[in-house]
């Protein structure tokens, strides 16, 4: 992956950062990561397999939290499906 494709799909658009900001930790990365996947795929990832490690490091970049947060960041339960369903992310749920 390019950085042309980085900047033009990965990039958190300043709607986007006020969504990711009030999150912390691997939380802040997840969600991050889940935001800009379903907005270029329009689903959400099947599991981390699909995420590109360059696009991982991308976006941890801009939320300020390691890029191995993610591994800590649950694909299943409570969080998550909070996520999928935040009111304030339209087209997420």
């Amino acid at each position: 992956m390019d950085l042309d494709d980085l900047v033009e799909h990965w990039t958190l658009l300043k709607d986007e950062q006020g969504l990711v900001s009030g999150k912390r930790g691997a939380t802040r990365l997840g969600f991050a990561v889940l935001l800009k996947f379903y907005t270029q795929y329009g689903r959400f990832p099947w599991g981390r397999f699909e995420l590109p490690g360059e696009a991982v490091e991308f976006v941890a970049r801009q939320v300020q939290v390691p890029a191995s947060e993610l591994d800590a960041y649950e694909r299943s339960g409570r969080t998550v499906e909070y996520h999928r369903a935040d009111p304030w992310a339209p087209g997420l749920s």
